[in-house]
């Protein structure tokens, strides 16, 4: 007699859910335990970080001074520091540019220090901002006897870069004056003024071609003065004429030279009568 295979019966849905979901807790179990023993361990005091290198450009702040100030702000140990904060740290001491945090197995973070190069003092000189060649402005307090002759540079901070740009062009046709650039100035309306070594105001206008342009056109015909007027130094100048410029030279005036003013003779008093 042939019998026919009897299929086992399907679990109802139910039980089948029920199966899976603990399946999950299970594994959500372990893995919460695996995750609560590797914070632990990676908080180890094995872990304790115990070097520090620092390296690259620390021209303005010795590597002692440096661990002062960053040493009492890290958090956590060689595998749980957040090298991003790390980072962030560093880069906000003075005259540091960039950093490059790295962890060195097992106990070792190294730092690589890019400082700022400094080109000229921002707002005002002495007043502890500089402005870097890459147009970027930060707070510093140079020592190095170069920092007086740096020249100012002013004007809305967002403009550091075009200032800096500006600044390169014009050095050279100063330069060619025999002067030295002393600050260089950018108003919110887009309008130039140079001022050169001795306070000495040039008004160059807007736009940054055109006001190159103007003090290209002064330096070429400023031989002419001199073959005029002889070597007087330049007080000020106004270059935003369309056709010309004004210019003020030391012990040039153009007033006329009026002649004193005639004296009266005195009155002749009336004969008198007798």
């Amino acid at each position: 007699m042939n019998r026919r295979p009897v299929a086992a019966p399907v679990p109802p849905l139910q039980v089948r859910l029920l199966d899976a979901t603990a399946a999950l807790l299970v594994a959500g179990v372990l893995l919460a335990a695996l995750a609560v023993a590797a914070v632990l361990w990676a908080r180890h005091p094995m872990w304790t970080l115990r070097k520090l290198i620092i390296e690259g450009d620390v021209a303005h702040q010795n590597a002692v001074t440096i661990r002062a100030l960053v040493l009492p702000h890290l958090r956590g140990t060689f595998l749980t520091l957040d090298l991003q904060a790390v980072r962030e740290r560093f880069e906000a001491l003075p005259w540091v540019r960039e950093a490059r945090v790295q962890r060195q197995f097992p106990h070792t973070l190294r730092v690589t220090l890019r400082e700022h190069e400094p080109l000229a003092w921002w707002g005002e000189r002495g007043g502890g901002r500089l402005v870097s060649v890459q147009g970027a402005i930060f707070d510093a307090d140079p020592d190095e006897p170069a920092a007086d002759g740096w020249p100012v540079l002013a004007g809305p901070p967002e403009e550091a870069e075009a200032l800096v740009a500006m600044l390169r062009r014009v050095a050279p046709l100063v330069q060619r004056l025999g002067r030295d650039v002393e600050r260089l100035e950018l108003n919110p309306r887009g309008s130039w003024r140079l001022v050169l070594d001795g306070e000495a105001p040039l008004e160059l206008g807007r736009g940054d071609d055109e006001a190159l342009q103007r003090l290209a056109g002064f330096v070429t015909t400023h031989a002419a003065l001199r073959a005029r007027y002889g070597a007087r130094d330049i007080v000020a100048a106004d270059l935003r004429y369309p056709n010309g410029y004004a210019v003020q030279l030391r012990g040039v005036s153009t007033r006329p030279e009026l002649p004193p003013p005639a004296r009266r003779a005195a009155p002749t008093p009336p004969p008198s009568h007798r």
